[in-house]
């Protein structure tokens, strides 16, 4: 516990002393934008009774003035912010230190090191010479972009190869990239009177990328005063040493998960399951409990006897079954699921009946969720087609032997947001599901929209325990415009990988090659 005070008094004190730095290199550079300017720097202005008449030489001291003002008030704001996280900063180094036990004004050589660790980062980072990298892979691409696009090769499913930056965080990260470049290029430090002032609508173009443990490299290149010339700028955003931010001990021991599942016929799936439920919930977890909506009467009576034959074989007693009339609605079904539980705040993980899930994602449910505080949103590996990814193989191997996490097995769901963990008093809070919404989609994304608009923390993430079981999905004619689009795009992704794909529709010239291979062997050996 001491080393980890000490560790957090040394990062703040370095922050103290950078701030410290960042405010003094400001305020002199406002000084000097502010001091008037000798007859020798004047020379480069317009003369009054030259070629050029007074009038451009006054629209040229105007604009002088302007960019010196504009100049200014950037300062002015970049000081009061300083001065700001100065302060907040000092606040927690005494805080810090009076419980540490240490007196205030120790932070010593530590101010020096942060500075040091920062241009370190510069240097450890290939901004000005390559590293050598062991494999092709292992290089770090760049990512391009516009004053309005993004280019990029990470794209998962969801997101497209040329796009807005729709996430506020690389918005954000990128106009400020061009905005520092903008008030260096028009910094008076580094133009001259005559330069003409650089805007944002100057920029050309400009590549990023991240060393995770290093910084964010920025190359950007605006237009020059004339043809064919360019100004470049290169950023680095260096990052800081990790801090700790809070330490907490969890007990799960006493936290229950309501599994909620809707449902409509589909016996055999239900069957499937069960016997999923009844090793992992029944046997390896043993804190669950089981709640089942069920739409219609056709076929509710298997239904209900798969529960009874469970509840006895294993003993359980933890499951609750609902019957619902009218036509299959999910949202509905979870939403009475969901508010039908009359204990104290449950957990709730809904789920569907093509789920498999482990115990250990129980745990991770329960990890990721916090009343008034998180829901979890887990991105679930979704199977392919077994019978196109084992179609070459004597037998489809047995369910657990499949699940694994292979780009030739499946894919991250990242486009889907029905497997859903959060506490009963959070879901009622935000309002529940859309009830108007019928069918197939959209009442999922409905409520993960409300959570982002939301105050609460929103985890997404890959969850190595959830998986969605490939089965052959129908798009009814029935649904609307969206909601069909929706379910077929769904039903394109299901089948297998690209590469799968492909052998699929180049099947005939692969068979035709075959033949002629075959057909030359024997003719060799004959």
């Amino acid at each position: 516990a001491r080393m980890l005070r000490r560790g957090l008094l040394a990062w703040a004190s370095r922050v103290v002393v950078l701030l410290v730095l960042l405010c003094c290199a400001a305020s002199v550079l406002y000084m000097l934008a502010c001091t008037p300017r000798g007859d020798d720097e004047r020379q480069g202005l317009p003369r009054a009774n030259g070629p050029t008449g007074r009038a451009s030489s006054q629209a040229a001291v105007l604009s002088w003035e302007e960019r010196h003002r504009d100049h200014v008030g950037s300062l002015k704001r970049q000081i009061a912010q300083l001065q700001e996280e100065l302060q907040e900063r000092s606040e927690q180094l005494r805080a810090a230190q009076q419980l540490a036990g240490e007196p205030a004004g120790a932070p010593g050589r530590a101010q020096a090191d942060l500075l040091a660790f920062l241009r370190s980062q510069v240097d450890r980072a290939e901004v000005h010479a390559g590293v050598k990298q062991a494999t092709e892979y292992a290089a770090v691409p760049f990512d391009s972009f516009t004053l309005h696009k993004v280019y990029q090769l990470e794209t998962g499913l969801t997101r497209h190869p040329e796009e807005k930056p729709v996430r506020k965080d690389k918005r954000d990260e990128l106009v400020e990239a061009i905005q520092s470049a903008v008030e260096a290029l028009n910094s008076p430090a580094e133009s001259s009177p005559d330069q003409r002032p650089y805007t944002a609508s100057d920029f050309i173009e400009g590549i990023y990328r991240t060393e995770r443990d290093k910084g964010t490299l920025y190359e950007l290149t605006f237009r020059g005063d004339h043809k064919h010339q360019f100004r470049r700028l290169v950023l680095f955003r260096p990052f800081g040493p990790i801090m700790k931010v809070k330490k907490e001990q969890l007990n799960m021991a006493s936290t229950l998960v309501n599994v909620i599942v809707p449902l409509a016929r589909r016996v055999d799936k239900f069957r499937q399951f069960m016997q999923n439920f009844r090793e992992m919930c029944i046997q390896q977890d043993g804190r669950v409990h089981l709640t089942v909506v069920y739409f219609g009467k056709e076929e509710m009576d298997e239904v209900k006897g798969i529960l009874e034959n469970t509840s006895r074989a294993a003993n359980f007693r933890n499951f609750t079954f609902i019957q619902l009339s009218g036509e299959f609605s999910r949202g509905k079904g979870l939403d009475v699921g969901a508010r039908s539980w009359k204990g104290s705040n449950v957990l709730l993980f809904f789920c569907d009946v093509d789920i498999y899930f482990t115990s250990e994602f129980l745990n991770t449910c329960r990890l990721n969720a916090q009343p008034g505080k998180k829901v979890f949103y887990p991105v679930l590996f979704s199977q392919y087609n077994p019978g196109i990814i084992y179609g070459h193989h004597d037998a489809i191997p047995a369910l657990e032997r499949q699940l694994v996490i292979k780009k030739e097995t499946g894919f991250w769901r990242d486009f889907g947001f029905g497997m859903t963990c959060q506490y009963q008093s959070d879901f009622i809070n935000i309002g529940g599901f859309d009830l108007d919404i019928r069918g197939w989609g959209g009442e999922d994304v409905h409520l993960y929209r409300k959570y982002l608009h939301s105050n609460l923390v929103v985890v997404r993430a890959p969850a190595r325990g959830l998986f969605h079981l490939w089965h052959e999905k129908r798009c009814e004619d029935e649904l609307a415009p969206e909601q069909y689009r929706m379910c077929m795009q769904s039903k394109a992704m299901n089948e297998a990988s690209h590469g799968q794909l492909g052998m699929l529709v180049f099947r005939h010239e692969i068979e035709a090659h075959l033949r002629r291979q075959r057909h030359k062997t024997g003719s060799k050996k004959s």
